[in-house]
C-alpha cells in the first residue's frame, strides 16, 4: 500500500508541477529560455532544502522522531502535512494570478482546431511517433539522471546510515522482545538509526541548497553571456556521479555534506538544461504537449527503477544497501556521457 501511495504522489506531483515547464517557455522568448529555466531551478533549489530540513527541524523544536517499529515518526508526519499544505497553496496562486497569452493568429488558431481529424489521442500518438530526434536524444539523459535519483530518494536513507553514520535499521525479527534486554538493545539501536536519519535528511537538504546557489550563479551568468547547455548539463551530471560514487569510497560523516553539494549542481541543471534545449528544438504551437511528452522520461526511469531494476543491480555489486548508491553513480555517468550524442548546434548554443 505504501508503494502504491508513494507512486499516486510522485504521478500526482509530475502531472501538477510539467505545466509550468511550458509556461516559462510559452512565457519567454527563445533567448531568455536558458535564464528562465535557471531561475525556476532555484526556487525549486530552495524548496528542495527546506523540504528536506523540515523533520530535523521540526524534530528541534521538541516533537518527537522516535516511534515503534512500522510506525511513521510524528515529526514526519507534521513535515508531510506542512509540505501537502505548501504544495497546494503554491499551485493555486500561480493558477490563479497567471494571465493566459493568446494566440497571436486567433483565427487562424480556430480554424486549426476545426481541421484536426484525428483527435486529442491521436495526436498525441502523432506526436510521439514523430517525435523530434533532439527530444529522443534527451530522453536517454533523462533516463539514466532520473533513475539515479530515484535511487537516492528511494535508498539513501538505509544506505548512508548503515554505511556512513553505522547504525543500521534495526530488524524487529532479529529481536526477542520477551526478552528485557532483547527489547532494550532494539530501543537503543532504534534511536541511533533516527538520530542517523534526521542527520542523512539534513545533508540531503545541501543538495537542494547548492542546487539553488549553482542556480543562482547560473542566472547572474546566463542574463549576460552564451551559455554551452550540452557541456554544461554534461559537467554537472559528471559531478553528481562523482558525488554518488564518493558517498561508497569516502564514508566519512564530515564530509557527506559536499558529496551532496556535488549531487545538488546536477540536480540544478536537471531541472534546467533538459527544458532550456528542448524548447530550442520542438514547434513553439506544440510546447504544452511536447514538454508533457517529455516527462514520459522522467516517469519511466522511475517506474523501471521501483519496480525492481534498482535492486538488480545492486544485487549485481553485493547485499550491502551503499551500493544503491554506486548504481546511481554509475548511472549519472552514463547520463552525462549521452549528452554526446545531442548535436544539434542550434539547441547547444544560444545567447540567453
Amino acid at each position: 500500500m505504501a508503494v502504491g501511495f508513494l507512486w499516486i504522489l510522485d504521478a500526482s506531483i509530475n502531472i501538477s508541477m510539467e505545466p509550468f515547464r511550458a509556461l516559462v517557455a510559452d512565457k519567454l522568448s527563445d533567448a531568455q529560455r536558458t535564464y528562465g529555466f535557471v531561475m525556476q531551478a532555484l526556487i525549486i533549489g530552495v524548496g528542495t532544502w527546506v523540504a528536506s530540513s523540515l523533520p530535523w527541524f521540526i524534530s528541534s523544536l521538541g516533537v518527537s522522531d522516535a516511534a515503534e517499529p512500522g510506525i511513521v515518526p510524528l515529526s514526519v508526519k507534521a513535515a508531510f502535512g506542512i509540505g501537502a499544505i505548501v504544495f497546494f497553496a503554491s499551485i493555486l496562486y500561480t493558477v490563479l494570478t497567471t494571465t493566459e497569452k493568446p494566440p497571436q493568429d486567433i483565427d487562424a488558431f480556430k480554424a486549426n482546431l476545426k481541421n484536426q481529424k484525428k483527435g486529442a489521442v491521436g495526436e498525441i500518438f502523432d506526436n510521439i511517433i514523430n517525435m523530434p530526434n533532439t527530444m529522443l536524444k534527451l530522453g536517454v539523459v533523462q533516463f539514466f539522471s532520473w533513475f539515479a535519483f530515484f535511487s537516492l530518494w528511494s535508498l539513501a536513507n538505509p544506505a548512508l546510515t548503515e554505511h556512513i553514520y553505522q547504525a543500521p535499521v534495526p530488524l524487529k525479527e532479529n529481536f526477542d522482545f520477551s526478552n528485557k534486554t532483547d527489547a532494550n538493545t532494539f530501543q537503543i539501536e532504534n534511536e541511533k538509526f533516527q538520530i542517523a536519519s534526521n542527520k542523512v535528511g539534513a545533508n540531503m537538504g545541501i543538495y537542494g541548497l547548492s542546487s539553488m546557489v549553482f542556480a543562482l550563479l547560473l542566472t547572474f551568468y546566463t542574463s549576460k553571456r552564451q551559455v554551452n547547455r550540452k557541456f554544461l548539463h554534461m559537467g554537472s551530471l559528471a559531478l553528481g556521479g562523482i558525488g554518488f560514487l564518493l558517498m561508497y569510497l569516502i564514508p566519512d560523516p564530515k564530509l557527506l555534506w559536499l558529496w551532496f553539494a556535488f549531487i545538488g549542481i546536477s540536480w540544478g541543471s536537471i531541472l534546467s538544461m533538459p527544458y532550456a534545449i528542448l524548447s530550442s528544438a520542438i514547434d513553439p504551437n506544440k510546447m504544452g504537449v511536447m514538454m508533457g511528452l517529455f516527462n514520459m522520461f522522467i516517469v519511466i526511469p522511475q517506474i523501471f527503477a521501483a519496480l525492481g531494476g534498482v535492486n538488480f543491480l545492486n544485487g549485481l555489486l553485493g547485499d550491502a544497501p551503499i551500493f544503491s548508491m554506486v548504481v546511481a553513480g554509475i548511472s549519472m555517468m552514463l547520463s552525462s556521457l549521452s549528452n554526446l550524442l545531442i548535436t544539434d548546434k542550434n539547441v547547444i548554443n544560444f545567447q540567453a
